[in-house]
């Protein structure tokens, strides 16, 4: 449901030197770009925190820095790992690359972030690729996320330009549920999953992104909370993220049944302004539905699938607006649970 990532919230991924983990992954995008014949299009999943969109921006400098696939800096590439002081990755980091697209939730003329990634955003994507035969070189589009996508018409219009790609066109679509993603739009991609990191890459990740030393007694405590999550590890570090998240686990442990003073307690101690809190809970909601979505138990039920599905773009939807207008949490906390409690 939070934008991934990989997000100190300090710190956006297109500005991430330091990378951990997901060997395999990146060894596969260095691969498949050295070949020659790399698939225009890629889906890059998982859950939250863990590194997607840091590994979409570490490709798309990689690729926006050595443009010729069969030049020696390509060739003898052990990672995808750029100088910081290269022209193309100091344009990334400032955003100002002209071969560089990335549709995100933006702020709105008051300030506020929306909710979703608009249809106008994404026609953006229509001059942005109509300008690649005037222009040597590589167009990298970068969507975080998929699921931020307004549905149904910015999906659609994103389909229409994956079905007929320009040359040396690379799409980089993050996904935090892949499973949700649009079947047409999975089919155009080539699918990229990422596992959780391991704690000895979570420690180092979490310790570069908080600045804490690695052997923080509490930094060690919270990653062994984080799920392999950098941005769950993170979150646990700030307040009283720990209380909060027992506190969480509690009231889903005994769905169906709801239990309003424990939903009035929760609501009150996730305030109204307080967004780590926010994003604890968006958190914990997300990994409890995508256990229901993964269920061996209901794989061949499709209607109570569909229903998971549902409930999980609403809560997503609605979790994103109270981050983005700050609406008050008891509202959403009753909500989320109601919805909950008909799926547990």
């Amino acid at each position: 449901m939070a934008r991934d990532d990989d997000e100190a919230e300090t710190t956006h991924p297109r500005a991430a030197q330091a990378f951990f983990g997901h060997i395999e992954a990146e060894q596969a995008l260095l691969d498949a770009y050295r070949s020659g014949r790399i698939a225009h299009a890629w889906l890059i999943g998982g859950t939250n925190g863990i590194g997607k969109a840091t590994l979409a921006y570490r490709m798309a400098k990689f690729v926006l820095a050595y443009p010729d696939p069969s030049s020696k800096q390509v060739q003898r590439a052990t990672s995808l790992e750029t100088p910081p002081d290269h022209p193309a990755v100091r344009h990334v980091v400032a955003d100002t690359h002209g071969g560089l697209l990335t549709l995100e939730r933006s702020p709105d003329e008051k300030g506020q972030m929306r909710s979703v990634i608009s249809i106008n955003q994404v026609r953006e994507t229509v001059p942005f690729f109509g300008a690649t035969a005037a222009n040597s070189g590589w167009r990298v589009c970068i969507v975080d996320s998929v699921e931020d996508l307004k549905w149904p018409e910015a999906p659609n219009a994103l389909l229409k330009i994956l079905e007929e790609p320009p040359l040396q066109t690379l799409f980089l679509l993050v996904s935090h549920a892949p499973a949700r993603v649009l079947p047409t739009i999975l089919s155009r991609c080539r699918k990229l999953m990422l596992r959780p990191l391991g704690l000895d890459d979570l420690r180092r990740a979490t310790a570069a992104a908080s600045s804490l030393p690695i052997d923080d007694p509490e930094l060690m405590a919270a990653a062994e909370l984080g799920g392999g999550s950098v941005g769950r590890t993170l979150m646990l570090l700030e307040g009283d993220a720990s209380s909060l998240r027992q506190q969480i686990d509690g009231v889903l442990a005994i769905l169906p049944r709801l239990d309003p003073v424990a939903l009035h307690q929760l609501a009150d101690n996730m305030g109204t302004a307080d967004r780590a809190a926010l994003r604890v809970f968006s958190d914990m909601i997300d990994q409890w539905l995508h256990g229901r979505l993964h269920d061996p138990r209901w794989q061949g039920d499709l209607p109570r699938l569909a229903r998971i599905s549902e409930v999980w773009e609403k809560v997503a939807h609605a979790a994103r607006a109270a981050e983005s207008y700050n609406l008050e949490r008891k509202p959403l906390v009753f909500s989320v649970f109601d919805s909950l409690s008909e799926i547990a």
